[in-house]
């Protein structure tokens, strides 16, 4: 997979969050949670028609280069969030975390600011070169798809449900086009033609005519895949209060953070139980079975989420932000960090080895008509 160059016109617009965000921190009219609301809107307003009209030729090649453009934006403005909020720089973001949307101070809401100031950021400017380039980012884009997804789907729900659920401000209605766009933008991703693989028949044949014992990579993923499975399984039941001493011991003595009253971890661990459960269990049926040709895209929907929720879970579970009854034991650091690595890396190593050889995975070639009898 080819790697798009980044737009430059982009990252030099995005930047101008900079100074957007320290002006905006010193009007006083914003300590007020409706304004802040009101002047959130406008301004992504007011950066949409910009975007729009300075890239209208790649806007009208691809109407998702100005979604990019907007949210590279707002990248920058979380990453000053982030930065802000474990004291690295101060005097651009305090109207907006105060009146806006406090819960970004919590450890979870700093995480995932993080997470979209870099990676995201990176996504979204090299979505926006390829597409000024006229080259192809579907796998770009369906690794961001579920990067985002995900953590939508926690902050919202953890947001309405845990213990910040009083302070929710006019400012939380913003993220129902946060909803709604990359829904849109999923589907548009989506519909993009997969890159060209052409093989041979015979190397079809060959690669799916081998079992699993001859496929060591794919053995171990396998042997992965049931693993993650029933440790994903077990958190499940752990933030579902199950009584078993196993899971008593477990939310004790290693990982507290699931029972952090902000419900960023439980909502996290659901998800997995109802989502990343049965792909785990799909996915390692198809290694075995030849043929699934669905495994390669959503490989990498999941590689992207569960990427961006294993840094946001793991982050917040030892940051300064949650309190220290609810952090990770430093006894417990080494099993903690390298059970939550291998829970991120697996799925990584899915995607690769999915865009790798992808052979296994296409359709079988139809057999070959019956020849002819001959007539006597």
């Amino acid at each position: 997979m080819d790697i798009p160059p980044l737009a430059g016109k982009v990252a030099a617009l995005s930047l101008g969050a900079l100074p957007v965000s320290y002006a905006l921190n010193r009007v006083s009219a914003l300590s007020h949670p409706l304004w802040v609301a009101l002047m959130s809107a406008l301004i992504l307003g007011l950066l949409f028609t910009a975007f729009y009209n300075l890239g209208r030729v790649d806007t009208a090649y691809d109407p998702l280069y100005a979604v990019f453009a907007v949210f590279a934006f707002t990248s920058v403005v979380d990453l000053m969030i982030a930065l802000q909020e474990d004291g690295y720089v101060e005097g651009f973001m305090e109207f907006y975390t105060k009146e806006g949307e406090p819960y970004l101070r919590t450890a979870h809401g700093i995480l995932i600011c993080y997470w979209d100031g870099t990676v995201h950021y990176l996504l979204y400017l090299a979505m926006a070169g390829a597409i000024r380039t006229r080259k192809r980012y579907r796998n770009l884009g369906l690794y961001w798809l579920g990067s985002f997804a995900m953590s939508v789907l926690v902050f919202l729900p953890g947001s309405i449900l845990g213990k910040y659920s009083s302070e929710i401000r006019p400012a939380f209605f913003l993220a129902i086009p946060y909803l709604l766009v990359p829904s849109w933008a999923g589907m548009r991703i989506f519909n993009q033609p997969r890159e060209q693989t052409r093989f041979m028949p015979n190397m079809v044949q060959e690669q799916q005519g081998k079992s699993l014992l001859r496929r060591p990579a794919d053995l171990a993923l396998v042997i992965y895949l049931i693993l993650a499975a029933f440790f994903t399984l077990f958190r499940g039941l752990v933030v579902l209060d199950c009584p078993t001493d196993a899971c008593f011991v477990y939310i004790y003595q290693f990982e507290p953070y699931l029972r952090d009253p902000v419900a960023y971890p439980k909502v996290q661990m659901l998800l997995y139980l109802f989502y990343v459960l049965p792909f785990f269990c799909l996915a390692a049926y198809a290694l075995t079975v030849p043929g699934c040709s669905w495994l390669p895209d959503w490989a990498l929907v999941f590689a992207g989420a569960i990427g961006q929720a294993q840094f946001s879970h793991a982050g917040a579970s030892m940051h300064p932000r949650t309190p220290f009854t609810y952090r990770v034991p430093e006894d417990a650091w080494a099993c903690f960090l390298l059970s939550n690595a291998l829970f991120a890396l697996g799925p990584h190593l899915l995607a690769f080895r999915c865009l790798r050889s992808p052979a296994f995975f296409q359709r079988p070639p139809p057999p070959a008509p019956p020849a002819p009898k001959k007539q006597q």
